[in-house]
């Protein structure tokens, strides 16, 4: 059977996790639990960039697995880089088991605007259908409503669904 584990990375809102563990059982029809394990995200500080190296977290989260099957979805609220691009609001292995997203630069306070924790919960939904769309093999989707569309900024994350389209959903399921 397919499940999704959320492993917290660093200290994370439990509203965050609490929304992501019933958004994305219902999304994606299948078993969404949280596993005791944190990481320490200071593994993969880069002091140079004061960013996280998410690939590197990538393989925290893999370390972690003890056996399990299931999809692995990592959650922390720090700011994550890979070396070709400025930021990262998350990252996975596609076709494989882990992924990652970040609430970081998804809250409206990184960019001087006041909380709004439904857009928030919202955004943090779609970047984690995202990432786990990658880990069940999905590339990049040209249709722009679906999840699996690609998100350069929280406009573009703000503009799509939390839906997949009908030929990637397939996918997934």
């Amino acid at each position: 059977m397919k499940e999704i584990r959320l492993v917290r990375v660093g200290e994370v809102d439990s509203e965050i996790i609490s929304w992501l563990l019933v958004a994305l059982s219902d999304a994606l029809r299948m078993p969404c639990a949280l596993e005791d394990t944190v990481i320490d995200p200071a593994c993969a500080y880069h002091p140079g960039r004061q960013q996280y190296y998410s690939t590197q977290l990538l393989g925290a989260i893999l370390n972690c697995a003890n056996g399990w099957s299931a999809k692995l979805l990592g959650v922390c609220e720090v700011d994550l880089f890979i070396p070709i691009l400025t930021f990262v609001f998350g990252e996975a292995q596609l076709n494989n088991r882990s992924a990652l997203i970040s609430a970081c630069r998804l809250r409206q306070p990184f960019y001087g605007l006041p909380e709004d924790l439904d857009l928030l919960y919202t955004r943090c939904e779609k970047e984690a259908l995202h990432e786990l769309g990658h880990t069940f093999g999905l590339l990049h989707c040209s249709s722009h409503t679906c999840v699996m569309h690609p998100s350069n900024s929280v406009e573009q994350i703000d503009l799509k669904t939390s839906l997949f389209c009908p030929s990637c959903l397939e996918s997934v399921r």
